[in-house]
């Protein structure tokens, strides 16, 4: 398996989306909470991306 190196674009939006699980767990900033467990699936949804980043050529 070949991996690439991801775009800044989608590092970037994958560390949004970790700093936005970080900033739900520790209530710092009050964001709503949507859905059970929210904190959990941002912090999945950042290192999904990041793979997807990493695996897909050019992404």
């Amino acid at each position: 398996m070949r991996l690439n190196p991801p775009t800044v674009i989608i590092f970037l939006i994958s560390l949004l989306l970790a700093f936005l699980a970080i900033m739900t767990k520790l209530q710092i900033v009050p964001i709503p909470r949507h859905l059970p467990h929210q904190e959990y699936w941002l912090a999945i949804t950042a290192y999904f991306v990041l793979m997807v980043g990493n695996v897909v050529k050019g992404l």
